[in-house]
């Protein structure tokens, strides 16, 4: 892209940009081991809207406003970012932060609900650093987000993408940031 044709991006297009320097901070974030575990998923608009509407179907099965509250604004939002913990192994370290004796025995393990476990506390911490990471990168830009579990909950069920715990984070660029002042949960 030429620094002419940015004069010509919306701003949608725009918040979307920031959504792609925000995978690059993700991916480039530091990583426990230097072993690199960590999905990012840039949701189309499509994509983004299937979220919105399966969060809002989530609040009416399950009784559970915060997924009304957050799937509308997924739904209002510009854009929205994917990023999770690929199925991971031990670090190898047997430091019993996740709540096993080993790594061993941590390998043998699985089970599934929302998300998938257990999952190594080395590999933890990469995620978080990467959220971080990526949420700096779209706070230095002045894109208005916030992280969201819930978002992770939906994208697994609709399989948009291959984490096994995922947290998203929409983007938006409006007068107002529509992740402030937010209907409180009832």
């Amino acid at each position: 892209m030429t620094p002419t044709n940015l004069f010509f991006m919306s701003l949608h297009d725009t918040v979307r940009t920031v959504g792609e320097f925000m995978e690059l901070s993700a991916r480039t974030a530091p990583k426990g081991l230097g072993q690199d575990f960590i999905e990012t998923v840039l949701l189309d608009d499509d994509q983004r809207v299937r979220l919105g509407q399966d969060m809002l179907e989530l609040a009416r099965q399950r009784s559970l406003p915060g997924f009304k509250r957050d799937g509308q604004n997924v739904l209002d939002a510009d854009a929205v970012i994917l990023i999770g913990l690929m199925p991971h192994k031990g670090a190898g370290l047997d430091c019993q932060a996740c709540g096993l004796r080993s790594c061993e025995e941590f390998n043998k393990r699985s089970s599934k609900g929302d998300f998938e476990g257990p999952n190594c506390a080395i590999r933890m911490l990469d995620l978080g650093i990467a959220l971080g990471s990526a949420v700096k990168t779209a706070s230095d830009m002045n894109v208005d987000n916030r992280i969201m579990y819930r978002i992770g909950v939906s994208a697994r069920r609709l399989g948009l993408c291959k984490a096994q715990i995922v947290h998203g984070i929409p983007l938006s660029a409006k007068g107002k940031n529509i992740f402030f002042d937010r209907p409180t949960q009832k």
